[in-house]
Parts: structure tokens; C-alpha cells; sequence
């Protein structure tokens, strides 16, 4: 018995653990996305905006997408926390968007979905660290 806990505890809290982010998993999710967004090399701007390069970028600032005053001014930078906060809820985190989206409450979801997304730079080019297909959370 001892061992058993002792065993959980172990693998509960061993940095090593860390779940994996999945990037044809996070494809797989960012399919339902894909009736509003586009990403890769030809991404155009369609319902929402693209989606290339979007961590490190302020919202609002796609060149050529008419965003909502809420989302211009919302004076948000996304990164994975923001925008993990934001999927679960586009309304509540930016009152006012266009964002017609009930949100991905999934936790592991949204952590492959981020996989996804950051493989794709601002020209829409995969990064080749995220290539192989698998990245680990935090890194």
C-alpha cells in the first residue's frame, strides 16, 4: 500500500510527467475552428481573422480584418495563458467581441489546440521545432 501512494505521489509531481501537447490532436480540434479561421501559408482572413503568428501578438492587429472596438481595444497580448482563458469563454474574457463561439472548456484540448497553432509563424510557415509533432508543455 505504501508503495502504491508513494508511487502516485512520485509520478504526481514529477516534472517530467508533464502531460504532452499533441499537435494532430491540436489539428484535430482546431478543425471546428476552421469554419472562421485559417492558418498556413495561404491563410486568409475569413469570419475571424488569422490565426498565423498569433502568440506574441497584440489582439487586434491582423492587417486587413475589421475587428469589434472590444477586441481592438481590449489591450490583450496573447500568449498560451491568455488565450487558454479566452477559448473557454471569448465573451466573458472580451465583452463585446464578434466571437460567436460557446468555448472549449477541455483542458487537454486547448493545450494540443495551443500545440497547433504555435507552429505556425507569422507568415504562416511551421516552426521546425514543432514539426515532429509532439511538443512538451512549458517548453
Amino acid at each position: 500500500m505504501r508503495v502504491a501512494v508513494l508511487i502516485s505521489v512520485t509520478l504526481a509531481f514529477s516534472p517530467t510527467m508533464v502531460q504532452a501537447q499533441d499537435v494532430a490532436a491540436g489539428e484535430r480540434v482546431f478543425s471546428q475552428c476552421r469554419a472562421c479561421h485559417q492558418v498556413g501559408p495561404t491563410a486568409k482572413n475569413a469570419v475571424g481573422p488569422v490565426l498565423n503568428g498569433l502568440f506574441g501578438r497584440k489582439a487586434g492587429t491582423v492587417e486587413g480584418y475589421n475587428y469589434s472596438p472590444a477586441n481592438k481595444n481590449s489591450g490583450i497580448t496573447w500568449d498560451e495563458a491568455i488565450f487558454s482563458d479566452y477559448i473557454k469563454d471569448p465573451r466573458a474574457k472580451i465583452p463585446g467581441t464578434k466571437m460567436v463561439y460557446a468555448g472549449l472548456k477541455d483542458e487537454q484540448r486547448i493545450e494540443d489546440l495551443i500545440a497547433y497553432l504555435k507552429q505556425f509563424d507569422a507568415s504562416g510557415q511551421k516552426a521546425a521545432s514543432t514539426q515532429s509533432g509532439i511538443t512538451v508543455a512549458g517548453q
